[in-house]
């Protein structure tokens, strides 16, 4: 009799990429930080990291990946049956069948009320078809970012960071991809910018340095109005293999110079 052979985690999550033909996976920046001039400058991310819901974002991030062409009414959707979607959010393991698919369907709830995407049964089966929804959480049609976005590359699946990182320095790394490289990020301004505390941005950066994904150079810095007359500050690099340029601004400043 032949060996019983299964896909596990890790093999449904690289054949989802493959077949997304993807590199990397575009996300609006207003998924992060909502544009000047809004009422408030936090984007959905913040949902995410007050909720400590690092699952949450790993799955939304994987479902952007997967939803990689629209439809014939210009829908981006992808779909799979309850199970799958189960085992590629690592629901399944050390979890029974019928406790995975429920967590996996308490996940995708979550993604629904922050209106992320919808979700649906498809055909005869037990399939589930997801929908994409505008990335700033307004529950607007889903339209693919070609300005003001950033893309995380497809490596943080492949090379199993996704494994490694907690979610303060996910959240950061998104923070920084967005960024012209070097910037600065003064951390103090955190939750005003992105709605989470400094604490967790340092915890995130820190983290961040030590895998090695980022560098930290202190600079000084004129100041003629402070004690002093100098005060230091942190610039950050990304580094391999989230070093390539791949944020777009419609604006020739970071944003970090006046203010976010």
């Amino acid at each position: 009799m032949a060996e019983e052979v299964t896909a596990d985690w890790r093999k449904t999550i690289e054949s989802l990429i493959e077949k997304s033909h993807r590199t990397a996976v575009p996300i609006a920046k207003s998924f992060i930080q909502a544009p000047r001039g809004s009422a408030s400058r936090i984007g959905p991310l913040a949902s995410f990291v007050s909720a400590r819901d690092l699952r949450g974002l790993k799955a939304y991030l994987l479902i952007v990946t997967a939803a990689s062409h629209p439809d014939p009414n210009n829908r981006w959707t992808t779909t799979l049956s309850l199970q799958a979607w189960a085992r590629a959010f690592g629901c399944l393991e050390n979890a029974s069948l019928n406790s995975g698919k429920a967590a996996a369907t308490r996940l995708l709830g979550r993604l629904v009320k922050r209106q992320l995407i919808t979700k649906q049964r498809s055909g005869r089966g037990r399939d589930i078809k997801i929908t994409l929804l505008a990335q700033d959480g307004s529950g607007a049609v889903y339209e693919r970012p070609n300005r003001d976005f950033l893309k995380l590359s497809c490596d943080f699946w492949l090379k199993k960071y996704d494994e490694r990182l907690t979610l303060p320095a996910l959240s950061m790394l998104l923070v920084l991809l967005g960024e012209k490289q070097p910037c600065t990020l003064p951390t103090e301004h955190m939750h005003e910018w992105y709605g989470w505390s400094p604490d967790t941005a340092e915890k995130g950066l820190h983290e961040l340095i030590g895998a090695k994904l980022i560098s930290r150079e202190r600079l000084v810095k004129e100041t003629p109005l402070s004690p002093t007359g100098r005060t230091t500050v942190n610039s950050y690099s990304l580094l391999k293999p989230f070093d390539k340029p791949v944020a777009k601004k419609t604006d020739e400043s970071s944003g970090m110079k006046d203010g976010k």
